[in-house]
């Protein structure tokens, strides 16, 4: 249903600031109700962020709390992760991903998700 082009990644020190985004694109432009996850090395893809169509609505999970936030520019097709105060233990492949264009609500739950992109690498240095 939709092409997702993540990008903003690199290699940061610990403390820094980045901000992730992710272009969607298709046949049409829906606004979907879209979410963030994340793979460390070696470890299994977990959740990160979600947020609803409207961008009234959003989710983060425990160990990000406080720290990044999601957001969504749906006049450019765009999501955004504000990442701050970031820390070694959030290296890893951010992965960008939407649900049904048709799901309104935002979703935690990996299952949800229709569409994912490539990723971008995040790497946090001491």
């Amino acid at each position: 249903q939709v092409q997702l082009v993540e990008s903003g990644g690199g290699l940061v020190q610990a403390g820094d600031s980045l901000t992730l985004s992710c272009a969607a694109s298709g046949r049409t432009a829906p606004r979907y109700a879209m979410g963030w996850f994340r793979q460390p090395p070696g470890k299994e893809r977990e959740f990160v962020s979600a947020i609803n169509k409207s961008g009234g609505a959003t989710y983060y999970a425990d160990s990000v709390r406080g720290r990044f936030t999601i957001s969504r520019d749906n006049s450019k097709n765009t999501l955004y992760l504000q990442m701050n105060g970031l820390k070694r233990e959030d290296t890893a492949v951010y992965i960008c991903a939407a649900r049904s264009p048709y799901a309104v609500s935002a979703s935690t739950l990996e299952a949800e998700y229709d569409d994912w992109g490539r990723g971008t690498q995040v790497t946090v240095s001491s």
